[in-house]
This record gives C-alpha cells, structure tokens and sequence, in this order.
C-alpha cells in the first residue's frame, strides 16, 4: 500500500512508474479504480493488462518501457483515447493494430516510438517504411488525431485509405451486410 500511496498523485491521476512491477497485485488495488483517468505504468515489467477492466473511465494509459509484445492483452476500454507504448517490443503491426482497434473504439492518441513495429530514422527504418506504418495504422484507426509525435493530416487519411482501403468496426460490417440481405434484388 505505500508504494500506491506514495505514486498518487490524486485520485484520477495515478502514477506507479518505475515501481519493477509485473502485475497489479490484489493488495495493491486501487479503491478508486473506477474513477481513475489517467494511468501512468511506465518503466514496469506488465505484459498483460487485462486487469484494467477494474478502470472503466480509463482515458489515458502509459506503459513505455514494459517489454509489452505484438499479442499483449488489454481489456476493453471504451473511453481510452490516449495509448503510449514507446519503447516496448512490438514487432507484429497487423497483430497490434487488431487488439487496439477491438479494444480502445475511441483512441485518439497513440505513440509507439521505438518498437520494431513502428520504423523510422531513430531505429533504422526508411522514410518508405515509416510511411507505410503511418498509412497502416492511420487507415484501421478512424478517430487517430496523432500518431507519434506527428498530426495526422486529411490528406495522409485520405491517402491511408486508398492504399489500404477503408476498415470498417465490426458494427459497421454488420449493418452493411443487413442492408444488403435487405435490399430487393432485380430479376430482369
């Protein structure tokens, strides 16, 4: 308990960066869990995040420096919008990208510098392969405003989705395929 008391900040801001730990113990659980916003894990050793679902109001996760891979597991979020990952070892976009579509609907916010997944100058990617890694995950992220530390633009959007066409949520790949059982076909 000291070390959770000694890490608040206040009750929706909490930070238990640099604390060496692997998972968020039961004596360490956070009364308030419910009305916390901001989470700040950074510098730890998680590689699950299942347990978040104890934080429902969620917006804003830091987990930099965790050895978080390409499969980790997060618990659904609906109010995150605000992800940094920087620094972990995330090699697998396309696995990635599919957890954080599922889970984090509203993300907003997401930098991964610094992970194999996420080329560019400063780890030995080209200019072409961090182009593509903007477009890929531009185009599976509708509500992405800022991916890194870069804006993303109309036009990079625009450009996402003609190359990688546009990704429907799983909603929305239901109501189109409704709306196509639906429609009256011709019989000329």
């Amino acid at each position: 308990m000291t070390i959770l008391m000694s890490a608040m900040t206040d009750s929706k801001h909490i930070s238990l960066a640099y604390q060496g730990m692997r998972e968020l113990s039961e004596n360490i659980q956070i009364q308030q869990a419910s009305e916390v916003e901001s989470l700040d894990l950074s510098n730890n050793k998680f590689t699950d995040f299942k347990f978040l679902i104890t934080f429902p109001n969620l917006n804003t996760l830091i987990v930099d420096h965790n050895g978080i891979q390409s499969h980790v597991k997060f618990a659904s979020l609906p109010e995150l919008h605000t992800l940094w990952v920087n620094h972990n070892k995330i090699s697998n976009l396309s696995v990635f990208i599919a957890t954080i579509v599922q889970c984090f609907p509203k993300l907003r916010f997401l930098s991964m510098m610094d992970n194999e997944a996420a080329p560019s100058y400063f780890n030995g990617g080209s200019f072409q392969q961090y182009l593509d890694y903007r477009q890929y995950v531009i185009s599976h992220l509708p509500t992405l405003e800022v991916l890194d530390d870069q804006p993303v633009t109309k036009e990079q959007r625009e450009e996402a989705q003609r190359i990688y066409g546009r990704h429907l949520t799983s909603s929305q790949s239901i109501k189109r395929k409704t709306r196509r059982k639906s429609r009256p076909t011709d019989h000329n």
